[in-house]
């Protein structure tokens, strides 16, 4: 298989996970709030995704998380926001929502694909603004 056909089926599978994510009533009551807009304005896209990749390497990419379920903020940050809406949130989400097992140091390819389901999410509600 290529890279261009890995890549299709990366986002096939982001697409799936957002649709499903779409229909639980807790995930999709998140949304990008004005001041959100305009922080993603002031930085940008790519600053943004450093942030991503930085929050998921500081609280999710361990093997064992002290304070699991309780390391993201609910505001605060697009990507906090952003981590509710995917259920990227903690490591019990992503085992629930992403198939991804507790108990283990996140892989590169594993925080590569939660920070794009993040990425997604914002430039979906980005756009709709």
């Amino acid at each position: 298989m290529g890279i261009k056909n890995m890549d299709n089926e990366l986002d096939k599978r982001i697409d799936n996970i957002l649709f499903s994510l779409s229909k639980s009533k807790f995930r999709s009551s998140f949304h990008l709030k004005e001041k959100d807009i305009k922080y993603i304005d002031e930085k940008g896209l790519d600053k943004i995704r450093e942030h991503a990749y930085d929050f998921i390497n500081k609280r999710l990419a361990g093997d064992f998380i002290i304070n699991d379920g309780k390391q993201t903020p609910m505001k605060g940050h697009p990507v906090f926001i952003a981590q509710h809406a995917t259920a990227t949130c903690c490591r019990g989400c992503l085992y629930k929502w992403h198939k991804i097992k507790q108990g283990k140091t996140l892989t590169n390819y594993e925080i590569d694909y939660i920070v794009a389901v993040i990425m997604k999410w914002i430039q979906n509600e980005y756009i709709k603004e």
